[in-house]
């Protein structure tokens, strides 16, 4: 994958001669190596590796395509939207605490009778249970019962599970952004390694074309035997150089391979890159990121939960209201109406009012403990102000910056480019050491790196502006 700049200085590269038989023997080696190159990169090259057929092209994958299958495959961005639900679901388990609740209720209670005096006829009547909590040997109880109770703790606690549940959707919007900037960041490192590539490419055949014209010259008597061993030493490091920048493609596209496929060897390309976006105002960055941040919500969130949890601890010291409805039978026969005709189906009522009195201090302590809890939420909140003010302002200025070196970068390619071209020649013609040569063709790499770093750093530096202001 290559910028316009790239395709530009690899076509200005002098004319690379093939080796003939009259050269040194090492020479020849190196040539075959070079020849063999390709073949061999080919071979080592992820999407190769993978066994994928060349009848099947490689799935195109743009960035918003690794973003979606990023989210399905991350185990800690699953993790913060399984927290998200069960907070959802903790608020309606809340909310429902606060309705009747009713159960339909069914018992049999059987208890030894007393004995029977002497000539006494069995009867139900007389047949007294031992137990005096019991009402008789045989009871039957079905009964529907709906139960209401009425607490502020209750209030408190639907007021807070609210606040979490937005607390906790603040923490997934957090995860999910976290997980777009690895995305991005794994994304553009790959377009990155692999134009690297190409530049080790064209470093091995600059150097290889050097170490021709060495040998030439050093064949017409016009160079030092010296030369040679230099220009030797500086293909095998471009050689090596190379070896680096496949391994590095390599690993980048198996990185962003974990993320989003099963099998990470999966095959897959990069679209070309298109033009680069613009940097927005630093004012207009400023205003979305301040109205779209999940992290000051999920503070704020976190703050308001602390507070109603602090009130439904304080609620403690109030009376509880509970509030019984019974509804049934509650008989020694299983049956609407007794065997005198007594009616059996009836209601019962029952109002319960809990007055705490003394607990030895632990509710005091529990309120001591979620005001220090609160307490904390509070400067965690101020904090995650002062932290979402710096990050704004760096985010643009590192974005600025990288915006303002691209062109400089680009010429300092332009301008290590035609350093190398006046270096060769002046080489060819007897005004220029082998060590002159090396270091301008040293400073064209190092250029042309610089600049693909550049490239990358300014693409991420845009992707995490758009992801702080909800963009991306």
């Amino acid at each position: 994958m290559l910028f316009a700049g790239q395709a530009t200085s690899a076509q200005s590269l002098p004319d690379q001669p093939l080796p003939d038989q009259s050269l040194h023997p090492s020479v020849q080696r190196q040539a075959q190596l070079l020849a063999a190159l390709p073949a061999r990169s080919s071979a080592q090259s992820p999407s190769q590796s993978t066994g994928a057929t060349p009848s099947t092209p490689a799935p195109v994958i743009t960035l918003a395509d690794a973003i979606a299958r990023a989210k399905k495959n991350e185990p800690n961005f699953a993790s913060a939207v399984a927290a998200n639900q069960v907070a959802r679901l903790d608020h309606s388990i809340a909310i429902a605490a606060l309705l009747p609740g009713v159960v339909y209720h069914n018992q049999y209670i059987y208890t030894q009778p007393q004995v029977l005096l002497p000539g006494t006829l069995l009867s139900a009547a007389n047949q007294t249970p031992r137990f005096i909590a019991n009402n008789a040997t045989h009871e039957y109880i079905s009964q529907a019962a709906v139960t209401e109770t009425l607490s502020l703790q209750q209030a408190a606690a639907v007021a807070q599970t609210s606040a979490v549940a937005q607390a906790t959707a603040a923490q997934l919007e957090v995860a999910r952004r976290g997980l777009v900037a690895a995305v991005v960041a794994l994304y553009y490192n790959i377009s990155a390694t692999e134009n690297k590539v190409v530049i080790a490419q064209q470093a091995v055949q600059e150097a290889h074309s050097f170490l021709v014209l060495t040998q030439q010259r050093e064949s017409a008597r016009e160079a030092a035997h010296a030369d040679v061993l230099k220009a030797e030493l500086e293909l095998q490091q471009r050689k090596r150089d190379l070896s680096d920048a496949e391994l590095a493609a390599e690993k980048a596209k198996l990185e962003l391979g974990v993320l989003l496929f099963p099998d990470p060897h999966t095959a897959y390309a990069l679209p070309t890159p298109s033009a680069l976006s613009p940097l927005e105002p630093q004012s207009t960055f400023t205003t979305d990121a301040n109205n779209h941040n999940p992290s000051m919500t999920e503070a704020s969130s976190m703050l308001r939960a602390a507070q109603f949890d602090l009130d439904g601890t304080r609620a403690t010291y109030i009376p509880d209201l509970t509030l019984n409805y019974f509804y049934g039978i509650d008989a020694p026969q299983f049956a609407i109406n007794g065997p005198d005709g007594t009616r059996n189906l009836g209601y019962a009522v029952v109002a319960t009012l809990d007055i705490p009195v003394w607990d030895w201090f632990s509710t005091h302590h529990r309120v001591q403990q979620k005001t220090s809890i609160r307490n904390a939420a509070k400067v965690a909140l101020t904090a995650t102000q002062r932290r979402l003010i710096a990050d704004t302002d760096e985010a643009w200025s590192e974005a600025s910056v990288a915006r303002d070196q691209l062109q400089s970068l680009d010429a300092s390619v332009a301008t290590a480019q035609e350093s190398l071209r006046l270096t060769r020649m002046r080489y060819t013609a007897g005004e220029a050491t082998v060590l002159e040569v090396v270091d301008a063709q040293a400073s064209y790499v190092l250029a042309q790196n610089a600049r693909e770093d550049g490239m990358m750093r300014y693409q991420t530096a845009i992707a995490n502006l758009q992801i702080l202001t909800g963009k991306l």
